[in-house]
């Protein structure tokens, strides 16, 4: 089966830095020795797996499989060994097991605890990673934050966040990588290789179908086999392909009835079965209800005190001494656990306390950075803006002090901490700050034209800032949108007023750009009025500095979206987010009628028009794109021709999309390309096929089923925009799960 490989990923050179300290020191495993064989590098995975787990008494099988939350806890102490993490197995000294070291990841290396010493580099968020369209960057971002957790002493990250984006309303959306599965799939595997790069383990999350806060522990989501097999399942089967994650995290809510984390479909007929899955499966924090999951595919409890009972400590011996559950199964567990652990490296290069070139990071981030940002829209060509600007006024969004980033367990506190935390009250059941990274577009803006009068604004009073716009050469509104997890946006609209405030700006001076640090999609009102929008998500540490090299052109504008942004709410497959409003315990169902037509789909079944396709974005150049041609039998490639039209360089990310089948419309993101294009030059791109995306899953069979007949094709710039098309016709075939 063709396998989805778009850009070689590349190792990051040598980081070094400034040092991070921990409480306590890895546990080096001993040379290899007759009673130690398992520690002979020349053997497989597998074969070390099996050898150690033979040596381990029941007791410390049972220990492997039950993990605690790795700092002071309910009144509970730090557990000795544990360097104050979310998770902690203490390792076992007489087999030369290492203690493993569990970290929330998300957008960098985060602690439940966190202090404003305790930094990490922060981290774009992974939806503006998501917009740059380009695996290569994904891999270096995920090795910059595996290259920090191993120097923190953490052995696995609990990063990997890709749970396809089918409400805009979700409050993790920042986390996770949009709204398709090959994007999703391609970017997330990226990052976790390169995570797992620096031998640590990366998980993927969460597993599956965990598409909105609200509810999240209760909710049932309800979707077809086949629906699910074709989107969110498919997403994380390709990010297993490019990453090999050592571990699975499943979700708090329910699929099709069961829990997840106590889901035999999910776990062991998809991802143990099918998928062939050798690592093992970890539950979240608080997602573990009975024992009996164990024979369900969960391999180990985390965070055990949030759960009601250690439920794989006692009552798990017990189901197994009463025949409830195999004896054999124990030993899988502990060998899946030990595989990954072999093969990402734990016991032959653990973790060492070294220096932190947080220098060298803070130049990737912003690179990522700059290449998220998504032009939306650029009347009259206003921007970039010239460098011999004499008057600007910058409004709102905090931009005097930073750039805002998404709450809860993905929080992190950059190299410099943090400019200013604000509370923001009982979001998601606790009380979460608001965080702004000390990167301000502000003074990178008066950086970038040192000569000119550069005014700043609050925004709290749209009259103050309409009167300051007025007459100025250009006004940059900075407008935000705070997300974090445990809490949905209750609707697409900019909180806090803010829609106002645009308005009564672009009112005052025609010359006005609005810069979105938001967590996904929002409503625009006010956009015909404005010259120019800049999408610019959560950006990171250094995302005043790219805010303002795009704007005035340093950096050519290269992201994509990759998510649609909808119009209205009322195109959304559901206009109102389920159970909102209901008591936290209260169950309820989600229905999935999209099934696998998630976002940019969505709209083209039901032809609605959006306010921005998922893959549109412009440029400061314009490109030319033709010679659209599928060739191959069995593994079809993709190949085009793409021209710089304009006087700049600039990135051109063409896209390839599966239009029909034997006549029925279809609408699927196949392939895509990125190539960054000198004025005048021109280049051909060849870019595979994953069969898969032009099949559908006959859950009969359990196989994938390409249907013989014609294949319609197009080339665009987004999903809604064509610009040459052709056709193929291809053999019918049976392909593997």
């Amino acid at each position: 089966m063709q396998k989805l490989r778009f850009a070689a990923p590349r190792a990051l050179s040598a980081l070094l830095g400034s040092v991070a300290l921990f409480a306590a020191a890895a546990l080096h495993a001993g040379p290899v020795s007759a009673d130690r064989p398992w520690m002979n590098p020349k053997l497989s995975p597998d074969e070390r797996a099996s050898l150690l787990e033979q040596a381990m008494t029941p007791a410390e099988k049972y220990h492997l499989l039950n993990g605690r939350v790795g700092t002071a806890f309910r009144g509970e102490p730090q557990p000795p060994g544990a360097i104050g993490s979310a998770g902690y197995i203490a390792g076992i000294e007489r087999l030369g097991i290492p203690a493993i070291q569990e970290t929330d990841a998300g957008l960098g290396v985060a602690n439940p605890g966190q202090t404003r010493s305790d930094t990490s580099t922060a981290l774009p968020a992974t939806l503006a990673l998501a917009a740059t369209f380009d695996p290569a960057l994904s891999f270096t971002t995920g090795a910059v934050l595996g290259d920090e957790a191993r120097r923190k002493g953490f052995n696995v990250v609990l990063a990997g966040g890709m749970n396809l984006a089918r409400d805009p309303r979700n409050g993790r959306n920042f986390e996770y990588f949009g709204e398709d599965p090959l994007l999703a799939g391609t970017m997330a595997g990226e990052a976790v290789g390169g995570i797992q790069s620096r031998h640590v383990i990366s998980t993927l999350k969460h597993f599956a179908a965990n598409a909105q806060e609200t509810g999240r522990f209760v909710l049932d989501a309800r979707i077809d086999e086949r629906a699910l097999r074709e989107s969110d399942l498919l997403s994380f089967e390709i990010a297993l392909e490019h990453s090999h994650a050592g571990a699975i995290m499943c979700a708090y809510n329910k699929v099709n009835g069961d829990y997840a984390c106590g889901n035999d479909f999910l776990l062991n007929r998809v991802l143990k079965g099918d998928w062939g899955f050798p690592g093992w499966v970890m539950s979240d924090w608080g997602a573990v209800h009975d024992v009996m999951y164990a024979a369900r595919g969960l391999d180990q409890e985390s965070g055990e005190q949030i759960d009601t009972k250690v439920f794989f400590g006692q009552p798990l011996e017990q189901a197994v001494a009463t025949g409830k559950i195999a004896e054999a199964r124990i030993s899988d567990m502990v060998r899946r656990i030990l595989r990954s652990m072999f093969a990402a490296g734990l016991f032959d290069d653990p973790p060492q306390p070294a220096p932190i070139d947080y220098a060298a990071h803070a130049a990737d981030v912003q690179r990522v950075a700059e290449q998220s940002i998504v032009l939306l829209r650029n009347e009259r060509r206003l921007l970039p803006l010239a460098h011999d600007v004499r008057r600007l006024v910058v409004i709102g969004g905090h931009a005097d002090l930073g750039v805002i980033s998404g709450g809860g367990s993905s929080q992190v506190y950059g190299a410099s901490g943090p400019a200013q935390t604000i509370p923001m009250g009982d979001r998601g059941g606790r009380m979460r700050p608001m965080v702004l990274h000390p990167s301000s577009p502000l003074a990178a803006i008066r950086a970038a034209v040192p000569q000119a009068d550069v005014r700043f604004v609050d925004g709290r009073y749209p009259a103050e800032a309409a009167a300051a716009a007025k007459g100025a050469d250009a006004a940059i509104v900075f407008a935000t949108q705070w997300m974090t997890e445990g809490a949905d946006a209750p609707n697409l609209s900019l909180p806090n007023g803010q829609d106002a405030l645009i308005r009564a700006v672009t009112e005052a001076n025609a010359n006005t750009v609005v810069v979105l640090e938001t967590g996904g999609a929002v409503l625009m009102p006010w956009l015909e009025t404005t010259r120019a929008v800049l999408a610019a998500w959560y950006p990171g540490e250094r995302g005043g500095e790219a805010i303002a090299n795009v704007l005035f052109g340093d950096v050519e504008p290269a992201g994509r979206l990759p998510v649609t942004f909808p119009a209205s709410e009322s195109q959304l497959p559901r206009t109102e987010i389920p159970g909102w409003g209901l008591p936290r315990s209260e169950s309820f169902q989600v229905d999935y009628p999209e099934g696998a037509d998630v976002g940019y789909r969505w709209f083209a079944r039901h032809s609605l028009v959006p306010q921005f396709p998922f893959g549109y974005g412009l440029s400061y150049t314009t490109f030319g794109y033709s010679g659209l041609k599928i060739t191959g039998s069995r593994e079809l490639v993709a190949s085009l021709e793409v021209h710089n039209t304009g006087q700049r360089a600039g990135y051109a990310v063409p896209q390839v999309y599966l239009t029909s089948v034997a006549g029925r419309p279809e609408r699927r993101l196949v392939a895509w390309g990125k190539v960054l294009l000198k004025p005048g030059e021109g280049r051909r791109l060849s870019v595979p096929i994953d069969s898969r995306l032009l099949a559908t899953f006959d859950t009969t069979a359990s196989r994938w089923q390409l249907a013989a007949g014609a294949y319609d094709f197009a080339l665009g710039d987004s999903a809604a925009h064509e610009v040459a098309t052709t056709s193929r016709n291809l053999r019918g075939a049976s392909l593997p799960p």
